[in-house]
């Protein structure tokens, strides 16, 4: 991924809570030979062992052929996309500006691993369940379906554990442009009151307050 410095995250609280509060992920293998990208969009739980990086896991459907691509020698990679928004060059104070896009990512690489035993499949759709059902006052219950239903339905779903070799994060929130403008851009970001635009503001404004209290 190319990040220029002034929009370069090392901190790996950052890279990780993005990876866990935006957690529909995009996985991207290469197949054998060949070597044509493939990639498969879903949900995944990140973990936080071993240390320093953690583990992904997530699972697919047994007829999506990616899975097959996997090897434990080969790195892959998962794209956590944070908020994002378009930025009006109108909201500038200097007016020889150009449109751009603001941002947050994480690009997490690892050896994967498919996840045969049964009992760690398992606990992986059960904790991923678990942390989305947990938002509503009654969360529906995986563990309460019955024994054969939920063994079917694992069958038809292949596991996979990443554990992560390197982290790279890209933060492009107006760094690049005087405090000025990029509070005026937050300003602007708000008043859309879109939430996706005020997720983008709120870290710009974070970030912002982080460097004046250096």
């Amino acid at each position: 991924m190319y990040v220029p410095k002034h929009f370069r995250e090392d901190d790996l609280t950052v890279l990780q809570t993005l990876m866990r509060d935006y957690s529909f992920a995009t996985l991207i293998s290469t197949q054998q030979g060949s070597g044509v990208p493939i990639a498969t969009h879903l949900p995944v739980v990140w973990e936080s062992e071993p240390a320093p990086y953690g583990t992904i896991k997530a699972h697919l459907a047994l007829g999506n052929a990616q899975w097959r691509t996997f090897q434990e020698n080969r790195e892959v990679l998962v794209i956590f996309q944070g908020p994002h928004s378009y930025i009006s060059p109108s909201w500038y104070e200097v007016e020889l500006s150009v449109p751009t896009w603001n941002y947050a990512t994480v690009h997490a690489y690892g050896k994967p691993r498919l996840i045969t035993d049964h009992t760690e499949l398992y606990e992986h759709l059960s904790s991923l369940i678990t942390a989305h059902e947990s938002q509503f006052p009654q969360p529906w219950q995986f563990e309460k379906l019955p024994i054969d239903y939920v063994e079917k339905t694992m069958k038809g779903v292949v596991g996979v554990s990443i554990e992560i070799t390197r982290l790279e994060g890209k933060y492009k929130m107006s760094q690049n442009r005087s405090v000025q403008d990029q509070q005026q851009v937050i300003e602007q970001l708000q008043a859309a009151g879109d939430t996706t635009t005020c997720e983008v503001a709120t870290i710009m404004r974070k970030r912002l307050n982080k460097q004046h209290s250096l």
